[in-house]
């Protein structure tokens, strides 16, 4: 969600979730300018018009009840992130072990190369990042295949890892 996320913060879209834990993502979005709920409220969606949600995120969640409540769109990350990549030449990397490492990998090749991709990547990459939107026609994306949620993107080129 964080790489969505940094995406959106660079591009001057408000952004703001909620984390209980102390974890480096929601503190490197917070320097960005999202802003971190230390809890789980329905006050915490006062100035939101839109609720992305992880499918981990169970239906009855306090947010979500309150997000149902006020009438607002409520898309799973799948569908935020597949109104991102519209348009763009989408390359998902899906399997069950080395998603991460692979996207990352897939993307330094790409900017090796002379290309300026965008990506999003599960994990925060010492050299990346967990997101960029790029000027390039390339859209790396680490698709989830454990939901199904990756059936949401079009890519031109899928690398199932195993």
């Amino acid at each position: 969600m964080s790489g969505l996320a940094e995406i959106l913060l660079r591009h001057g879209v408000p952004v703001s979730g909620s984390e209980l834990g102390d974890r480096p993502a929601p503190a490197k979005l917070a320097e960005l300018g999202a802003a971190i709920h230390r809890r789980h409220s329905p006050g915490n969606l006062w100035n939101a018009d839109t609720v992305v949600r992880s499918t981990a995120i169970p239906a009855g969640h306090v947010e979500l009840i309150a997000a149902g409540d006020r009438g607002l769109p409520v898309l799973c990350r799948s569908e935020a992130l597949a109104a991102v990549l519209a348009g763009r030449r989408t390359i998902a990397v899906a399997g069950t072990h080395g998603k991460t490492t692979t996207t990352a990998m897939v993307t330094v090749a790409l900017r090796a190369g002379g290309a300026d991709p965008s990506y999003v990547i599960d994990g925060d990459v010492r050299t990346l990042g967990s997101g960029a939107l790029g000027s390039g026609e390339h859209f790396v994306v680490e698709a989830d295949e454990s939901d199904r949620s990756f059936f949401a993107y079009a890519p031109e080129v899928a690398v199932v890892r195993r």
